[in-house]
């Protein structure tokens, strides 16, 4: 395991001065938290906030098949898939990147590196993170588009490799 020297949150909102606890829709029995991230794997949130997509790598226990299936010849250390029609948001979208000392957060999940605090925090930082794109091809992720996640999303859900979803309530079923 490695040490966190810094989490983030990324939003389409420069102005956040103070981040409050919230509830999450996704996550209804856990209390209301602020949600950041770790380095790592924050390229999963380098697209516009209620862009559905798909997220998946391998991971150590992943078997060949899977391997060969979902990622194929490709090198990347990621893949996230979108849908098509999210394409031109996610060019033209401008985002920010908040950075948080890890101090007072606990880690919820390792794999998809997820962190929770359950008490209002202030960012140390806020920074644009520019082209969404080029910085997703800068940290080594392979997006794929596509006209539906449905597909995908049942192929992938019994596959040995670790899988994210994020935002699928606003997918095309």
């Amino acid at each position: 395991m490695f040490t966190i020297e810094v989490l983030f949150h990324y939003s389409e909102d420069p102005t956040i001065t103070r981040f409050v606890p919230r509830a999450h829709p996704s996550h209804p029995g856990l209390s209301p938290a602020v949600w950041a991230i770790d380095k790592q794997q924050a390229p999963m949130y380098f697209l516009p906030r209620d862009c559905p997509r798909i997220i998946f790598y391998k991971r150590p226990e992943s078997t060949e098949e899977d391997i060969n299936r979902f990622l194929g010849l490709g090198t990347a250390r990621m893949v996230i898939t979108i849908e098509n029609r999210w394409y031109t948001r996610v060019r033209d979208a401008i985002l920010y990147q908040y950075s948080f000392s890890p101090d007072s957060f606990y880690c919820l999940d390792h794999g998809a590196g997820y962190y929770l605090l359950h008490d209002p925090v202030e960012p140390i930082d806020v920074q644009p993170v520019g082209d969404l794109l080029a910085r997703l091809s800068q940290e080594d992720i392979e997006l794929r588009m596509t006209p539906s996640l449905s597909p995908l999303r049942d192929a992938l859900l019994p596959s040995s490799l670790h899988v994210s979803m994020i935002r699928m309530r606003n997918a095309t079923l």
